[in-house]
């Protein structure tokens, strides 16, 4: 390896159909639709054609459902990381109490790991979410790093636009008051570091920004401008 190139992590949160329309308030998220049999085969052509591995952050909810079962083999079978996107993929994972986000990863972990073969050692939290409890679950479950940082300004602009947007009551409107950061956020370090915890250092990888302005380098956020 030359130890002059630049070197950069890649990484795809596989959240499916289900989860974006429980996120926004929308009822028939409970029949669990999916499109993972048409991302996946998608997602793995244009990652050989480049020749590129990636991290894959999988909820364990997709890896509970059999449908499901022959699309997330395929991300194992082709060399990538399996990574642990929580169970229920709930961005209010941070509103857990520390038993219960063990419990939501614990559950995650196993149903990924007995679909792919592959023991998560990494996890990001469904829609950035983070808390102290849920860093010290990770350092006690084994993890190696964590991936739920997103250093950028435009948390709150993203949140009012979804809360605009989606079908919501007060209650879950306040469950979600967090959704995409605050401001503050866009102070976080834009290079890996370590979380110094009781049980020992936790490394977190976090989701990379442009540097001064801290603008994603995706165009997702276009949609909330």
């Amino acid at each position: 390896m030359n130890p002059n190139k630049p070197l950069a992590s890649l990484s795809l949160d596989l959240d499916n159909k289900w989860s974006y329309m429980k996120t926004h308030g929308d009822p028939n998220w409970e029949s669990f639709p999916t499109y993972l049999e048409i991302v996946v085969p998608r997602v793995l052509e244009f990652l050989r054609e480049r020749n590129l591995k990636i991290t894959f952050f999988v909820v364990g909810q997709d890896a509970a459902l059999d449908k499901n079962h022959a699309a997330l083999r395929s991300l194992a079978e082709a060399g990538h990381e399996i990574g642990n996107h929580s169970f229920n993929h709930e961005p209010w994972l941070h509103l857990y109490s520390e038993a219960d986000i063990e419990a939501e990863l614990r559950q995650a972990q196993e149903h990924i790991e007995r679909v792919t073969g592959h023991k998560p050692i990494g996890f990001r939290g469904p829609g950035f979410s983070l808390s102290l409890g849920t860093l010290k679950v990770l350092k006690r479950l084994g993890y190696l790093y964590d991936c739920s940082t997103f250093p950028t300004y435009l948390g709150p602009l993203a949140r009012m636009y979804y809360f605009m947007t989606a079908k919501l009551t007060p209650e879950e409107k306040k469950e979600r008051a967090k959704l995409f950061g605050t401001l503050s956020e866009g102070m976080r370090p834009n290079k890996p570091y370590q979380w110094q915890l009781e049980g020992g250092d936790l490394v977190e990888i976090p989701v990379t920004t442009m540097p001064v302005l801290k603008v994603p380098i995706h165009v997702s956020y276009v949609l909330y401008l």
